[in-house]
This record gives C-alpha cells, sequence and structure tokens, in this order.
C-alpha cells in the first residue's frame, strides 16, 4: 500500500511538567479526543457516527457503515458519561442508539441486527454477525447504565435472548452469525465475554457472571493450544486449528487482551488469581518489536507474519500490564506507564490533535490512509483503565471516585 506523505510528530502527547504518561494520555482523551470526535466524528445528517475520517479530519462519506462501529461509540460515550468526562455523553450515545435501531435492527423483517449499512443508511449486508453483537451487548449496557432508558434495556435483552436463540452452539460457544459459516474464531468468544463482564459491572445483570464463567472455560478447552498455551484464531467446527497458515496464525494483540479480561473477570467474581494470564502476556510480549510495540501477526513459532502494527495491540498490551499491575506484579506499573506513553508518542495526536495513526508497516512508514472510527473503543478501554487504576488507585465499579 502506497504511504500518506510524513506526519510531523504526536501533538498534545508530550507530559505537562512531571505529569505520568497515564494522566498524559487521560487529559489528551477528555480534552481533545472525546470533544473532536462528538462533533466532527457525528453524522448530522443522517444520525449516528462516522466510519472513518480523512487525514484533514473531514469525513469519509462514501464509507459503508459497520454495526459494531455504531455500537463501540455508543459504548465510548456512554461510559465517558457515566464516569463524568463529557457531560454531553449520554445525550449523544442515546442519539446514536436510536438511529441504530431504526435503520439497523430488524429492517427485514428478521430479528437481530444487519452487519452493514451503506452510506445512505440502506441495508448494505443483512448478515447477522456475532461479533457485531458482543459489541452492541457492551455498549447498550453501559448506555442502560447512563442513562437508565427502558427502551435500551428492552433492546439489549433482546439482543441477547436472539443471541442464545440463533448465535449459540450446542457446546455454548458463539457461532460466526446467522446463518453460521466457517472458520470458527475465537475473538467473537473473546468479546462476548467481555460483554458479559460490562453487563455485570454496569448492570449486576442476572446471570452474567455465571456466562462468563462458561466463556473463561471456553478459553482453556477450547481456543488454547494444549501443548504451548498458545492462543489460536482460526478453527473447524470441533474447534481444531484450520489447515494452513491460518492455523497457524497468532495474534500478539490478542493474547493481551485476554489478559486483561481473565484478571477483570478475576476481580468481578471475586476468583483467585491464576498464573494463566501471566502466561498470555509472556506470550503477547514475544510478538514485540525492538521498540517494545506489539506486531500484528505471528505465527505458533513466533516468527513475524505481518510485522506491521495497528494502534490496537498497543492499547491492549497497555491495558494487560496496568491489569497486571492491579494484580501486585512488581514491576508492573512502569510498565503500563511505558506502554501507555509509546502509545502516545508512537500513535496518537496524529494527523490531527484529536487522532490516530491506526497502523505502521514493518520499517515504521504510515500504512494507513485514513482515522478508523472503531479505534476509539480500544483507545478509550485503555485510558479508562489508566485512569482507574494507575491515576486513582482503582473502584470497585470501574468509574472515578
Amino acid at each position: 500500500m502506497p504511504t500518506a506523505a510524513p506526519l510531523p510528530a504526536s501533538r498534545h502527547a508530550a507530559p505537562a511538567g512531571d505529569e505520568s504518561p497515564a494522566k498524559a494520555i487521560v487529559r489528551w482523551c477528555r480534552e481533545t479526543a472525546l470533544p473532536f470526535w462528538a462533533d466532527g466524528g457525528l453524522d448530522r445528517v443522517r444520525g449516528g457516527f462516522h466510519e472513518k475520517l480523512l487525514f484533514d479530519g473531514s469525513p469519509d462519506h462514501g464509507a459503508d457503515r459497520r454495526i459494531r462501529v455504531q455500537a463501540r461509540q455508543i459504548y465510548v460515550y456512554a461510559h465517558a458519561a457515566h464516569l463524568g468526562w463529557f457531560s454531553d455523553g449520554a445525550r449523544l450515545a442515546l442519539a446514536a442508539f436510536d438511529a441504530l435501531v431504526s435503520r439497523a435492527l430488524s429492517p427485514d423483517g428478521a430479528p437481530g441486527f444487519v452487519h452493514l449499512l451503506a452510506p445512505d443508511g440502506s441495508v448494505a449486508h443483512p448478515l447477522r454477525d456475532s461479533y457485531d453483537h458482543a459489541f452492541i451487548l457492551l455498549g447498550l449496557a453501559w448506555l442502560t447504565r447512563a442513562t437508565g432508558d427502558a427502551q435500551v434495556r428492552s433492546v439489549l435483552e433482546g439482543t441477547l435472548a436472539f443471541m442464545d436463540e440463533s448465535m449459540t452452539a450446542g457446546d455454548g460457544t458463539l457461532l460466526e452469525g446467522a446463518p453460521p459459516s466457517l472458520p470458527r474464531r475465537q475473538n467473537p468468544n473473546m468479546h462476548y465475554f467481555e460483554a458479559l463482564l460490562a453487563l455485570h459491572e454496569a448492570l449486576a445483570f442476572p446471570g452474567a457472571l455465571d456466562r462468563a464463567a462458561r466463556c473463561r472455560h471456553h478459553l482453556s478447552t477450547h481456543f488454547l493450544d494444549r501443548g504451548t498455551g498458545a492462543l489460536g484464531e482460526f478453527f473447524d467446527d470441533g474447534w481444531r486449528a484450520v489447515p494452513g497458515p491460518a492455523g497457524q496464525l497468532l495474534e500478539p494483540g490478542h493474547h493481551a487482551e485476554w489478559v486483561w479480561l481473565l484478571r477483570r473477570h478475576e476481580r468481578l467474581a471475586s476468583l483467585p488469581r491464576e498464573p494463566l494470564a501471566t502466561r498470555l502476556l509472556e506470550l503477547a510480549l514475544r510478538g514485540a518489536d525492538h521498540a517494545g510495540f506489539l506486531i500484528d501477526e505471528m505465527d505458533r513459532s513466533h516468527r513475524p507474519v505481518k510485522a506491521s502494527r495497528r494502534t490496537w495491540p498497543q492499547t491492549e498490551l497497555a491495558k494487560a500490564w496496568i491489569a497486571e499491575a492491579e494484580a501486585g506484579r512488581p514491576g508492573a506499573e512502569a510498565e503500563a506507564q511505558a506502554a501507555l506513553a509509546r502509545l502516545q508518542a508512537g500513535y496518537l495526536g496524529r494527523p490531527f490533535a484529536a487522532g490516530w495513526i491506526d497502523q505502521f508497516d514493518a520499517n515504521g512508514a504510515v500504512a494507513s490512509r485514513d482515522v478508523p472510527a472503531s479505534t476509539f473503543y480500544h483507545i478509550a478501554c485503555a485510558v479508562t483503565e489508566a485512569d482507574r487504576v494507575l491515576c486513582r488507585g482503582g473502584t470497585a465499579d470501574g468509574a472515578s471516585p
């Protein structure tokens, strides 16, 4: 892919005085990113949020709109409202919810949310995708918490019931969607686990922790290689790695993401800390380059397959170290601060002050040509965890004290 023109150094990235990397990135998110994306990222004509922005900060009006991105942005602003970070967040998220439901929920009469909308708001792909629906649960959990809106709660409960009926296999794992397809992936299941933890944390939703425990069990029985402990990505219907390169593929970012989720589950369910999270972090770090950034893909021998590096694995590495710091691992807080500093200095504040570079190639050149809104979810998760654990010492419900 041709690279974009060279970009200036990251703006609004340097800590102020003796400000820690955690405090600096929280300040950037609250003062720069949230206000900008609530304005420039909002589609005031069709409702909801733009799929992506161009490098000059203007929206890409020709982009199809993924439902998962709408759900992610709803999460970002609903959670920000709950934390008291953005006063208009609940209203924006609720308006985006209304637009999402009006266009994407059962427009063809069948249950569930469609996968993709065209720029004019019509249905571009009618698939019901389990990855999308996991993010809908996540967004609506926090939107219900932020607003107490009965319609949001009703759609949330209907979405969960639809997933139970049409997206769940006999062993309790998620199918790829409705209709089901192959290969099976661990990724939708991971985000379903995340959504269930959010249902418990935000709403004390009945049965959410029991469901989460089953998801955690699937990690050990289905997704991890029994010999090496590595997290696979693509499987057949029997949860065997698919043949060929896809079956050998590992993503360091997903290893790190599971670290945070496992530690979060242990905290929310009052479980003892198990060594699995630490082992997954060790495997994730085998996919780190010389500067400490996680590459996008490696194989089961830990050789680089795709040595490019996107934003989101760096946010997950920061979250993993934050989780280990909260668990009391010696040296983890310093690693978390260093990961946040790399994230902000390397990715954030470019190509405009509230933006991010989504991907660099193996040589460190810019490999992306737009600024995807989907990345804000990853950044916001890392920032809220940094604030909760590193800046404020942690609170029981994820809110700032």
